[in-house]
């Protein structure tokens, strides 16, 4: 007994050794921050198996061209004008057994863009207003308020009027019973996030019920003023046809008659 219990003993010093020379990946830098460029790396030491290559990913997307054979230890991968869709997660990605990877936040300041600039919407129908944002990391709170001329005031969620739904990048602002009056006008979109604030401008425009029908309407007028011109052209131009075409049947019926009785005479004549 005392000879297997020093086996197991041994069994998990052994286990605890090898957890405690896993791999290490140092970054640099750590994280990004608002900068407009910026050169990722990655460091491994004391790897699982030799190194068969690397890549980058994005938001655990790989990254194209970036996949290399190279066996180093060290890969870069460098950001350019970094935009507002350029934050994220990005990760280095050593090929071992098992894979060896870290991460890298890249973060930019909030952006906020409607989803069109302009919406239409038609009297008593419902409305609705979206805005999207493609910065990282993505806004934590979304507010919508009504612009006027004393101001731009704040949208309340949950009432009769108005309902928001806000996801991490995106936020949609529903208007029911659309009022011409009451509701046509500009609307403001505006999210936070840990990097600051930005706001996004939709201009909503709502249509009578029966401007629907306008189209509609228009297209029967047409018709109906097309089938009366023909109407009228052809009960004009009937009754001067049917008497061209009398003359023009009676005068050759006239005509043969008189040519054959003279083609008999003269037959009758030369046979005396």
């Amino acid at each position: 007994m005392r000879l297997l219990w020093g086996v197991v003993t041994l069994s998990l010093c052994v286990y605890h050794a090898n957890a405690a020379t896993g791999p290490t990946i140092l970054t640099n830098p750590e994280s990004v921050f608002n900068l407009t460029n910026a050169v990722l790396t990655c460091n491994i030491t004391d790897p699982p198996s030799p190194i068969k290559g690397n890549y980058w990913m994005k938001d655990g997307v790989e990254i194209k061209n970036t996949k290399s054979e190279a066996t180093a230890s060290t890969t870069q991968f460098t950001l350019d004008k970094i935009g507002n869709t350029d934050g994220g997660v990005y990760t280095c990605v050593f090929e071992t057994e098992p894979i060896s990877q870290k991460t890298i936040d890249v973060k930019t300041p909030p952006h906020v863009k409607p989803y069109k600039d302009s919406e239409h919407g038609n009297e008593n129908d419902k409305g609705v207003l979206a805005c999207v944002s493609h910065s990282y990391p993505a806004p934590t709170d979304w507010t919508w308020y009504k612009i006027t001329e004393t101001g731009n005031e704040p949208i309340i969620n949950g009432t009769d009027k108005y309902e928001i739904k806000s996801q991490p990048n995106k936020t949609y602002l529903y208007i029911t019973l659309l009022d011409m009056n009451a509701d046509m006008g500009d609307y403001l979109c505006q999210g936070v996030s840990e990097l600051g604030m930005a706001s996004g401008k939709i201009h909503l425009r709502v249509r009578s019920r029966l401007a629907a029908l306008w189209p509609f309407l228009g297209i029967v007028a047409e018709v109906i003023v097309l089938v009366t011109i023909i109407f009228i052209y052809e009960k004009k131009r009937k009754p001067d046809e049917i008497t061209d075409d009398d003359d023009s049947g009676s005068a050759p019926l006239k005509s043969n008659a008189a040519t054959n009785h003279k083609d008999k005479n003269v037959r009758q004549r030369n046979s005396n």
